[in-house]
């Protein structure tokens, strides 16, 4: 007898479970800028990517109920149709002057941006070469390009430049992919070796900033965390994180976007971002201009944490704490619910086998003293703090 959808489904979450790593959805209501409530408890939420509170922020709600009343709650139809409704040309000239860049495109969110914009630049007889820890998004473009893809080791230059020396000459083009900020790990893409190496072989750089916009580099990202703005010419991002709000966008050269308009299916055969979204990010992105103490504060947090536990000075707001095993991992998490704190606990496959961790991210409005209180509890359960 054949193998229903069901009976498939029941046997590959039994072996989920088997391996604690089934997920659930939990019911999480977010009632202001850092606590949540969930089954009835108040939680102060350090796994949030809200970095700079902006969610919460009353011009930047005010600025969605706005444009709902002047445009509706939906776009109603693809951006090419009917869809393009005035915000967007709007946001995009921000974006693209907060990044420094001739123009942008936005999509309806990062995952959609990845999948539509890594496919228009490369495809079959073309090379992409990504680093091993890089978002699953980049991962799923990359692979549904039809280009040949290959992984260096995570930020190991000396492994990304001897992969462009035997094999870039084999193919038409090549990108480089990495996060700017990566997700699970806080740490930095070494920009300047990575766009040293792409102007020497001749290669093209792509950055996903969903995780750098607004909270490293004053604001603007990794492209400008290391002094001048480096020669990015692909910088991908978000504006769910940091901005407060959603949706995706590639900042590039004018005849870039405009291929991209053209050509990336999930912008041409997607309905536009919802008009709320798109005027909440456009005031996220004034007050990111306007206040860089804001922007700082986030990193600022951070630190305070893992000075308090004696981890390195962090690069970004995330801050991971590997514990190896999913079980370790979860029990530590329920840990620290049971005391008032919610940090959830990342496993396999959003990160490699045998590296399940604690994620902890800080905003700008978390409280010193909770922040105080949050590393005595990590030091009470005798977690081991050995980042990455």
């Amino acid at each position: 007898m054949a193998q229903s959808p069901t009976d498939y489904a029941k046997e590959k979450l039994a072996a989920l479970e088997a391996r604690a790593q089934r997920r659930a959805l939990q019911a999480t209501d977010r009632f202001d800028s850092v606590r949540v409530r969930r089954s009835g408890r108040e939680l102060i939420s350090f796994c949030c990517n809200d970095y700079l509170n902006l969610s919460a922020h009353p011009g930047v709600k005010d600025a969605a109920k706005s444009a709902i009343d002047r445009y509706g709650a939906g776009a109603g139809a693809s951006r090419l149709v009917t869809g393009d409704h005035p915000l967007f040309a709007e946001l995009e000239r921000a974006l693209a002057d907060l990044k420094g860049t001739e123009d942008a495109v936005v999509f309806g969110s990062g995952y959609l941006a990845n999948l539509g914009i890594i496919p228009t630049f490369v495809g079959e007889g073309d090379l992409i070469l990504v680093d091993e820890l890089a978002h699953a998004c980049i991962n799923a473009g990359a692979q549904l390009s039809g280009a040949t893809v290959m992984r260096f080791a995570h930020n190991d230059m000396a492994a990304l430049e001897q992969s462009l020396r035997d094999y870039r000459g084999a193919f038409a083009h090549c990108l480089i992919l990495t996060d700017g900020v990566f997700s699970m790990d806080g740490d930095l893409a070494p920009l300047p070796a990575l766009a040293a190496l792409a102007a020497d072989h001749d290669a093209w750089l792509m950055t996903d900033d969903a995780h750098g916009v607004g909270v490293v580099g004053g604001g603007r990202g990794s492209s400008f965390a290391f002094g001048p703005r480096l020669h990015v010419p692909l910088q991908m991002g978000t504006l769910s994180k940091a901005l407060g709000s959603y949706g995706g966008y590639i900042c590039a050269d004018r005849e870039v976007c405009d291929l991209i308009r053209t050509r990336a299916r999930p912008f041409i055969y997607s309905t536009g971002l919802p008009p709320a979204s798109a005027a909440a990010a456009l005031e996220a992105l004034k007050i990111i201009r306007e206040d860089p103490d804001l922007c700082g504060a986030p990193v600022q947090k951070a630190a305070a944490f893992c000075k308090a536990l004696n981890l390195p000075t962090p690069q970004s707001p995330i801050v991971p704490l590997i514990l190896g095993d999913e079980r370790a991992a979860l029990a530590a998490s329920l840990a620290l619910e049971d005391a008032g704190f919610l940090v959830t606990a990342i496993r396999p496959p959003t990160v490699p086998a045998g590296t399940a961790r604690l994620r902890f991210t800080f905003t700008a409005e978390h409280d010193d003293g909770d922040i105080a209180r949050l590393a005595g509890k990590v030091r009470e359960l005798t977690i081991p703090v050995a980042a990455e």
